[in-house]
């Protein structure tokens, strides 16, 4: 079985910074793409930015230019640098990682969620 820990959650004011960290663990053989999205309550899920193994980004439109994802191969680890925070991202962000737990079997697995909220 396979872990995502997130961390780095919190409250900020408009125009603050936050960085989400998350930590994939458990039975990995390869981690492939790594990638957070965010929730709101009554909205549709986002996906806010992925990077792929070879460290290949994309980015939703709401937060090019303000929020850098980043990952660390040998720790299995996605990271999300917001800054310049808007009220509008207020929200909890999902960590999602793509992860090969042997040479044939793949699954998608996702975090617990942390919240990000930014005052006005």
């Amino acid at each position: 079985q396979v872990q995502l820990v997130e961390s780095g959650g919190g409250l900020v004011q408009a125009g603050g910074s936050l960085r989400l960290a998350c930590a994939a663990s458990g039975s990995i053989f390869r981690v492939n793409s790594m990638g957070w999205y965010r929730l709101v309550p009554g909205k549709q899920r986002e996906l806010v930015a992925t990077t792929s193994s070879s460290s290949n980004t994309n980015y939703a439109d709401s937060v090019k230019g303000r929020f850098t994802i980043s990952r660390d191969n040998a720790k299995n680890t996605v990271y999300l640098q917001m800054n310049s925070l808007k009220p509008e991202d207020t929200a909890v962000y999902y960590c999602n990682a793509d992860v090969n737990t042997n040479a044939w079997l793949r699954n998608a697995y996702t975090g617990q969620g942390t919240q990000v909220t930014v005052s006005s």
